[in-house]
């Protein structure tokens, strides 16, 4: 198994992750319907967020005391927020040919910022395996504390994991084809050449990034929120996953800053992964962890072996096999969906990039009859 969905606690796991996956899927369809759902919905409330978030750094709504900033006050947390942000903002302005998003030259926005994502989760993964490195002396795995409160197990599966997202990257095809759906309402940019390939290989990759790096938040964002979007893809909203990805993902961010301890502790704490080898018959809660981790870190240790210490101490055994299985998952899926756009580039003669590769294919006609062309 994935995770350890086996103690008194799981049904009360199994009920916060419909409500996540349920929640982002509506709050996505407010934001993407109408022009003042997503005005609402991605400029409005993360304005409000924004002064929110200043206050609350300065001291007020109570101080260091604040679940925002005793918890997710790191650089990190709010640059995926507000990156994920403007990545709607951007596509909301392509879809409605607002400003600048009727020009083509920003056509390329959408691969821009989706590429320069994932290089920051490739970055992520090669600092865990570094760090890992630096302890054991060779890749076969060791545990760190990072700045956001995590012990993360490192080792050769963060390498072959970053390897799939730098590959990832070039499996996003016919990138300056995006187009308006023609209902009345105008409601999404499609990206048609974005097909079920890249899709897979884009979730796979994805959800070991966040098992590894994210391990004791990923029950939620690794799982919940990346099939979100692809459950809309697949049944009602053809050719706008990228669109639903990037609006669940700052939907997700916004929510997880806020109510942090949604994940961290009480009824619906996520879900341990399995790499937490026992620590659901130790009773070790995810509040547990952050606690030591970010306890380890702030005291300068996070990058040493008493990572790995702290960790036995609780009655945790590293069980890094499930991390090693989708490493290799992710590197093969994306080696596969590349070698598929190669072919067909070779076949038509044309530059992947700036063509549609995939025309003639189901993903791509169903994406483009709801296209306006």
């Amino acid at each position: 198994m994935l995770f350890q969905l086996y103690s008194s606690q799981s049904s009360m796991q199994l009920i916060g992750w419909l409500l996540v996956f349920v929640g982002l899927i509506l709050v996505n369809e407010i934001g993407r319907r109408t022009k003042a759902g997503g005005m609402v919905v991605f400029v409005i409330i993360p304005c409000i967020l924004t002064v929110y978030f200043i206050l609350a750094h300065v001291g007020m709504f109570g101080g260091k005391d604040n679940p925002t900033v005793a918890y997710m006050d790191g650089w990190f947390h709010y640059f995926k927020l507000y990156a994920a942000d403007i990545g709607c903002v951007g596509f909301m302005m392509i879809k409605y040919k607002w400003g600048i998003g009727k020009e083509k030259w920003f056509k390329w926005f959408p691969w821009f910022i989706v590429a320069a994502n994932i290089m920051i989760a490739n970055v992520s993964d090669m600092e865990s395996a570094i760090a890992s490195y630096k302890i054991a002396g060779n890749l076969s795995g060791a545990w760190w504390a990072s700045n956001e409160g995590v012990f993360i197990y490192g080792g050769w599966w963060n390498v072959l994991n970053a390897l799939a997202g730098l590959i990832n990257i070039f499996c996003m095809t016919g990138c300056i084809h995006l187009y308006t759906s023609k209902d009345k309402n105008k409601s999404d940019m499609l990206w048609p050449d974005m097909t079920i390939w890249f899709i897979l290989a884009y979730d796979v990759w994805n959800f070991e990034y966040t098992y590894l790096n994210l391990p004791t938040h990923t029950w939620y964002c690794g799982v919940a929120l990346l099939l979100a979007p692809t459950f809309a893809n697949a049944f009602w909203n053809k050719g706008a996953w990228i669109q639903n990805r990037a609006n669940t993902l700052a939907i997700w961010c916004m929510w997880a800053q806020v109510v942090p301890l949604f994940q961290l502790s009480g009824r619906f704490a996520a879900a341990l992964p399995t790499v937490y080898g026992g620590a659901t018959e130790a009773g070790v809660t995810t509040m547990d962890l952050y606690e030591k981790a970010i306890g380890l870190y702030n005291s300068g240790g996070g990058k040493t072996a008493e990572a790995g210490k702290i960790i036995e101490g609780m009655g945790i055994t590293a069980d890094p096999r499930a991390q090693g299985v989708v490493a290799i998952l992710a590197i093969a899926i994306n080696v596969v969906c590349m070698a598929v756009i190669i072919k067909k580039s070779i076949a038509m003669g044309k530059n992947p990039y700036s063509n549609e590769v995939f025309k003639g294919t189901r993903d791509f006609e169903e994406a483009m009859a709801r296209a306006e062309v």
